[in-house]
């Protein structure tokens, strides 16, 4: 393993002053009083580039030699580090080439555009971010320019690190318990690794999508473990193989890693929007979503959640809250076949629902023969009905029905 030295990250934190903002740590009064402790949100979505992907991509650009520097740099990326390698060519006037998948959103490409300015070119390749990291790579070698890696790269991880001398420094007690969110692994070796040495009693915890557990299930079999199949909604934090270098640091100095719920992700991202006006992206919601798995373990204890970005498309706002009403247990989806008999329909409306109860989504699945196909209903409870009473009224009244909730392949298809 790559030696990490504190002296390097110290060098960082030069490097980095005037580019980089030194984001506040900020007592969180709504938190602190729910869980009986002091909560304090280190907040790095205050980042000009809006997360803190800008410390590690400087500083490794900044590593480079006046050759490697003239040749220019290459990242894969869609979101947040291709936006921070972007501001680091504009800064230091060097060439940038970012390689996106053709599907990303128009609103990512004009970021890194307006971040990169004229030292920047983005090509769009492939279905997936595998195909363009593999295009960029061999455009690399091809180009004889230099690869920035998002996370698995002693100079990124350093970058990265600063945000734990930051930390240390604008700590008034000592940290308790410190959350990180967990995607590649690039800011959690590098803060973990500054902590255990000069904040070892800090318990460190950290947090993945319960979808993209691929640093649990590594430090689970002891190995870097790569995932065939992840939920990709925590686009920030969700990658099928964290790095190799990442996963030896985080095993040797993480207390715990723990997963979170999307839907909880999802409420966390409009609790945080509507009580304190917050704007998040789901990866920068992990480690407040994770504080119930500990609130007994928190009381009276000073705790730190690192909020990693807020780069969150406004399109996406329905789909968030459509997942927070989902695992609230709020929101409701079956396939429901009606007898055979005239009136079921309103027979369904004024006797299996609640008179607060909605139906958000009705959609018959043949279009040819309404009078006998099942039909996609979304219901959202409002009174104090559970579900179950809902399923026992229309078994009661012969309403054969299928649950899409706990079928989550047929669920995607059909809603």
């Amino acid at each position: 393993m790559q030696s990490f030295k504190l002296e390097n990250v110290e060098e960082a934190t030069s490097r980095l002053s005037g580019v980089a903002s030194k984001t506040p740590l900020m007592l969180n009064v709504q938190k602190s009083n729910e869980y009986a402790a002091n909560i304090y949100f280190k907040r790095e979505d205050l980042q000009q580039v809006r997360s803190y992907k800008i410390r590690g991509a400087f500083n490794k650009i900044s590593s480079l030699t006046d050759a490697e520097m003239a040749n220019g740099v290459v990242c894969a990326s869609a979101g947040n580090h291709a936006q921070g390698v972007a501001y680091s060519c504009f800064v230091k006037k060097i060439k940038g080439v970012v390689f996106m998948p053709v599907p990303t959103p128009r609103q990512k490409i004009e970021q890194v555009k307006m971040f990169g300015g004229k030292w920047i070119e983005t090509i769009l390749v492939g279905d997936t971010f595998d195909d363009a990291s593999k295009e960029a790579k061999r455009y690399c070698e091809e180009q004889d320019m230099c690869f920035i890696h998002p996370f698995d790269d002693i100079k990124v991880i350093e970058g990265q690190a600063t945000i734990a001398l930051e930390l240390l420094e604008q700590a008034t007690e000592p940290i308790d318990f410190l959350f990180l969110p967990v995607g590649g692994g690039g800011l959690a070796s590098g803060v973990s690794s500054v902590f255990k040495l000069l904040s070892p009693n800090t318990k460190i915890i950290g947090v993945e999508p319960l979808g993209a557990p691929s640093m649990s299930t590594s430090i689970k079999n002891g190995k870097n473990t790569k995932i065939e199949h992840i939920d990709k909604f925590v686009d920030g934090a969700s990658v099928q193989k964290v790095g190799d270098l990442n996963f030896q640091m985080c095993q040797q100095n993480l207390d715990e890693m723990v997963t979170v719920h999307e839907g909880k992700v999802c409420q966390t991202i409009l609790d945080l929007y509507n009580k304190d006006a917050i704007v998040v992206e789901p990866a920068g919601a992990l480690t407040v979503a994770t504080l119930d798995q500990f609130k007994d373990e928190i009381t009276g204890k000073n705790v730190v959640c690192l909020i990693s970005g807020s780069n969150n498309d406004i399109t996406r706002t329905e789909e968030i809250k459509e997942r927070a009403l989902l695992y609230a247990g709020v929101k409701h989806y079956f396939i429901v076949r009606f007898p055979q008999r005239a009136g079921a329909l309103k027979e369904f409306i004024s006797q299996v629902l609640g008179p607060k109860d909605d139906i958000t989504h009705f959609e018959y699945s043949k279009k040819h023969n309404r009078t006998i196909g099942p039909a996609v209903i979304g219901l959202e409870l409002g009174g104090d009905d559970k579900i179950e009473d809902i399923q026992a009224r229309m078994e009661a009244l012969k309403f054969q029905c299928e649950y899409l909730n706990d079928n989550p392949d047929l669920f995607q298809i059909l809603i």
